[in-house]
């Protein structure tokens, strides 16, 4: 099996950006690196209805409850399963450009104390028990402000799920701050997390910069990862 490696953070992080970077340095460096990015909007029948979720069509996201929300999400993997599965038997790295993790953050979120651990539960059991979804062998997480990550949001193009320009999720900016609160809470209690701050002294470092770091920890976690015979 591929090692899987899982991007995560808010909305406007980064994500697609440095995890399809991370892809494209992985095959310089001479490693069959796959991409797979959820939601896949357009490629399930979950996928649709997240969308149609992010837009409203459902209610605002408090009128939602968090674990039916839950299980569009974890039904959009699991349609892409046998997808997800062959890349994994082919490539030395796969990259998610979101994952179970992000899940857990958004729902979480807006739940608190014994809820949101319930929540979190089954989110866990739904994901990796019910529908067998590998777990990830490293997860990175970038980690952005809400409002860096809301002006970045702005300068988004078009998206195939939306015509708005922010999203029901993207939109909220105190939602925003419970989502990477949870990313915080997840990245403590789990030694497989990286966290990656993309803003230093105030200012936002470059692209560059980011997928240099995260290449880094990548190959450096990737390489400790395997067996002394086939370093």
């Amino acid at each position: 099996m591929a090692f899987l490696v899982a991007v995560e953070g808010i909305d406007g992080s980064g994500k697609g950006t440095q995890a399809a970077r991370l892809v494209e340095n992985l095959r310089r460096r001479g490693l069959q690196a796959e991409l797979i990015s959820f939601p896949r909007y357009e490629f399930t029948q979950f996928g649709r209805k997240i969308g149609d979720f992010l837009n409203g069509r459902f209610g605002e996201l408090d009128q939602v409850h968090p674990l039916l929300v839950s299980l569009l999400f974890a039904g959009d993997r699991l349609e892409s399963r046998p997808l997800l599965l062959d890349l994994c038997a082919r490539a030395d790295v796969v990259v998610c450009d979101r994952y179970v993790a992000s899940n857990a953050a958004h729902q979480g979120a807006k739940a608190q104390g014994i809820e949101r651990r319930e929540l979190l539960q089954w989110i866990e059991f739904v994901e990796y028990q019910q529908h067998q979804l590998p777990r990830a062998d490293l997860t990175i997480w970038l980690d952005v402000p809400v409002h860096v990550a809301q002006d970045l949001i702005q300068k988004k193009s078009q998206r195939s799920y939306t015509d708005r320009a922010a999203d029901l999720q993207e939109a909220d900016a105190s939602y925003l701050q419970r989502v990477r609160e949870v990313y915080q809470e997840l990245a403590g209690a789990d030694a497989t997390w990286q966290r990656i701050h993309a803003v230093e002294n105030g200012q936002l470092r470059s692209l560059e910069e980011i997928a240099g770091e995260v290449e880094a920890i990548v190959c450096g976690v990737w390489d400790r990862s395997r067996p002394t015979s086939a370093r």
